[in-house]
């Protein structure tokens, strides 16, 4: 199959009962979950109706991918929550998450919303890096195990998750959706807390974390390669990953960044953390 255009993706409202069976059926077919587990189409209708905001992009009659968020309120804030964006592998390459992402910011900020928030995968290097540098997400908060067991093929070391932050009318934001995204930043040398060895173990190195003015943390670039090949070592990124996060976050540190660096003939995914005192852009 020939890579689709972005331009033929339509991206509008979905309404209908008959397209939300549909958000149905792609929840099932990208997350691989059971039925017990998709998020059913008669919930999603009084959710809109209350402010709750349902986007599908389109190829033609064929729904490519959703974006989904309910009302909610953080910090005394009203927010949107973003509770799932699915895009088929086939339109992924179209950047069409990141167009999914943008249409659900008009929205909220119609609606007067400056705020949403959501969870995701820290290992996931690929959404990592849509959400930090092509967004300009901020996180504070690492949620352990937070959706428990579930029967997805991505979840088989678990469920933590990164809380991000999207203050959709930042300077921060505005730069990163206005193309903008953040220049490559030397690695951090003494302040690197997490490395991808060489046999693509975790290596932890113990820093003084309040000395460096960058921390970072490693992941290897596709980790759903190695919970395919090598589940025991995907395990194992997930115990180093869940220390290092939360160690960091407990003493005030954010993540702000996420980078891509050549190592090894490869590259690997470098997450860049800044203490709560720093000059840093929030």
């Amino acid at each position: 199959m020939t890579g689709p255009q972005e331009q033929s993706l339509i991206i509008r409202d979905i309404t209908e009962i008959s397209e939300m069976r549909e958000v149905e059926h792609l929840q099932k077919d990208v997350w691989g979950v059971a039925d017990r587990e998709v998020f059913p189409a008669l919930a999603l209708v009084p959710m809109i109706e209350v402010g709750g905001v349902l986007l599908g992009a389109f190829d033609g009659d064929r729904m490519a991918g959703f974006v989904f968020g309910f009302a909610g309120r953080e910090q005394q804030q009203a927010i949107l929550h973003s509770d799932m964006l699915a895009v088929r592998p086939e339109y992924r390459s179209a950047g069409l998450g990141y167009r999914l992402k943008l249409a659900q910011r008009e929205r909220a900020l119609a609606m007067g919303i400056e705020r949403i928030t959501w969870t995701f995968d820290p290992l996931q290097a690929r959404n990592a890096r849509l959400n930090f540098g092509k967004l300009g997400v901020i996180a504070d908060s690492y949620r352990l195990d937070y959706y428990g067991a579930t029967t997805s093929f991505l979840h088989q070391t678990g469920t933590d998750r990164l809380w991000v932050t999207w203050l959709l009318n930042s300077e921060r934001v505005k730069d990163r959706v206005s193309g903008t995204e953040q220049k490559r930043v030397a690695d951090a040398g003494d302040g690197t807390v997490l490395r991808v060895a060489q046999d693509d173990e975790p290596l932890r190195i113990d820093v003084d974390a309040s000395v460096a003015s960058v921390l970072t943390i490693e992941i290897p670039a596709d980790i759903n390669r190695l919970l395919t090949q090598a589940p025991d070592l995907a395990s194992r990124w997930r115990a180093a990953t869940r220390a290092a996060f939360t160690s960091l976050l407990a003493a005030g540190a954010r993540v702000t960044e996420f980078q891509f660096v050549e190592r090894n003939e490869g590259r690997v995914g470098q997450y860049l953390l800044t203490r709560s005192d720093s000059k840093a852009p929030y």
